[in-house]
């Protein structure tokens, strides 16, 4: 039987509160250093690492974090979730995303079928079509191949699939399977969108419009957009744009657009990159064969997330740390630092998927929690993360733990010796040192270069950023999310926190306005 208490009613967190903190400038020193970074390591799928040798754990720690493991479920709660039990307690949903990769436990049968047979029946329909498009089958009016593929939606329609497209472009390229290129219109701000289709020749590009409810104002206005640029050019919009939606959406059926492919209910937009969300428009650009070694990836990495053992389970692992982090040493945010430009925009992907899934106050059942949740997400690529905000991170008044994320070899081959090093291993001497110089500081009488060290940090390692490596990389942290809401005892699979907005900026438009509303709407002219 699962049981869903709140985190401060359970004897092993009380225990975990109660253990020495570990001195991370010690223990990092020296040989002892050397050491933790060979133990405290565990494999990843697809060959990748993670290695924890400088989070502030030891033996103790992570004792009371197994038993914090298993006193709070999360082998069976994960468990629950995949055999399709309602997970999503605010929407009353099950919770489906890992099954667009993979059939993990039981078959799940709901709205009258198999559920892993329909996702896996869109992404053969996503991949028929992408066959068609790159064959020369469809074309556009002119008997012309399409050489753009344009994504319009926002949020998790925009920063997942945006951030695996940018993370595998100069991979496709190199390896051949580069179809088309990729744009994203996200923001209903009009220079959006006018910047992108001036950056591109409307009448060979392809347009994904992203939306489940077939409603979302800021896609819908955005779509509108491209239709006048289309219609404006002479060109008919039906016979350059593809729906992205669910069956019941008034997108599905129609003749507005040249097919449409489906996703559910049951994957939340900030999960939704393997599913037709992310599959059409990168099936469009890499071909559908990468796309599936995406999954691939994904799938190998969420088989180790079934592991009940945190030692084997490295999203487990780093769910638990971080709970320990927030909860018990108070840390407030987290850096997400990837020593990859491929992976210039998962920062801001992951930013949405842990801060609208844990950025919760109450739990599953509504009551408000007496602890702290979700941190704060922020992150840019490395080196250039170094010249902006490292400078608090090593100095400032806040320790602020920091995941890196690096690879051995870099994606187009190609770099220069500059030296007596090239620029790869001048890019993993940076986070190497960077590690180090967080954990171990250093000491000085000047006290502005003195640095005080304990900075928490895990890396990620692997040999080069593919489409396996990222499948995985990208389950990794959606996993990590669920297993920290799980253990919060809370509900990380809606967003009722976006909604309220959205209302008030309907009244604006609609002129339904009084009190501040009404002033600031005036000082904006609208």
């Amino acid at each position: 039987m699962i049981n869903w208490n709140n985190l401060d009613t359970t004897i092993s967190y009380q225990e975990l509160s109660k253990v020495a903190p570990v001195k991370l400038a010690e223990v990092m020193s020296g040989e002892n250093g050397a050491e933790r970074v060979r133990k405290y390591s565990v494999p990843m799928a697809e060959g990748m690492v993670f290695n924890y040798a400088s989070r502030p754990v030891d033996e103790a720690v992570l004792g009371a974090l197994a038993n914090l493991a298993k006193e709070t479920q999360l082998a069976e709660k994960f468990e629950a979730l995949y055999n399709g039990e309602v997970i999503n307690t605010g929407e009353k949903r099950m919770v489906l995303h890992h099954m667009t990769r993979g059939q993990l436990g039981d078959a799940v049968v709901a709205d009258g079928g198999d559920k892993r047979a329909f996702y896996t029946a869109q992404q053969e329909k996503i991949a028929a079509f992408a066959n068609k498009v790159h064959n020369g089958e469809i074309t556009n009016a002119a008997g012309e191949k399409f050489t753009t593929v344009v994504q319009i939606g926002i949020g998790g329609s925009d920063l997942g699939p945006r951030a695996m497209y940018l993370a595998l472009e100069n991979w496709a390229k190199v390896n051949n399977t580069f179809k088309m290129e990729a744009k994203f219109i996200s923001n209903v701000d009009p220079d959006d969108a006018a910047g992108v289709l001036n950056t591109i020749d409307v009448a060979h590009s392809l347009f994904v419009l992203v939306s489940k409810s077939g409603t979302t104002l800021e896609t819908l206005t955005n779509e509108s957009f491209v239709k006048d640029a289309l219609k404006n050019a002479g060109l008919d919009p039906s016979k350059h744009m593809v729906a992205v939606t669910s069956e019941t959406s008034p997108l599905a059926k129609s003749a507005d657009y040249l097919d449409a492919f489906f996703m559910d209910d049951y994957i939340g937009g900030r999960f939704s990159s393997t599913s037709a969300v992310g599959g059409a428009v990168l099936s469009l650009a890499f071909g559908p064969e990468v796309f599936a070694q995406f999954l691939d990836g994904a799938a190998a990495a969420d088989k180790t997330a079934k592991n009940a053992n945190i030692l084997e389970n490295p999203a487990m692992l780093d769910a638990l740390i971080g709970v320990y982090e927030r909860n018990v040493l108070g840390y407030e945010s987290t850096a997400v630092l990837p020593y990859s430009q491929a992976l210039s925009r998962f920062p801001a992907h992951l930013q949405q998927l842990d801060m609208e899934s844990n950025g919760k106050s109450v739990n599953r059942f509504g009551a408000s929690v007496d602890y702290v949740t979700g941190p704060i997400i922020f992150g840019e690529p490395g080196t250039n993360g170094q010249h902006s905000f490292y400078q608090l991170l090593h100095q400032g008044t806040n320790i602020v733990p920091l995941q890196f994320v690096g690879f051995r070899n870099n994606q187009m081959g190609k770099d220069v010796v500059i030296e007596g090093s090239t620029s790869q291993q001048k890019l993993c001497a940076n986070v190497v040192a960077q590690i180090v110089a967080f954990a171990c500081g250093k000491d000085n009488e000047d006290r502005n270069k003195y640095f005080e060290g304990g900075r928490p940090s895990s890396i990620i390692v692997g040999d080069q950023l593919n489409p396996k490596t990222m499948g995985a990389l990208l389950s990794h942290f959606e996993n990590k999310v669920m297993f920290q809401g799980f253990v919060w005892n809370i509900n990380s699979f809606d967003q009722e926190g976006v909604q309220l907005g959205k209302v008030l900026a309907k009244k604006v438009l609609a002129h339904d306005t009084d009190g501040a509303l009404k002033v600031y709407s005036d000082l904006l002219n609208i």
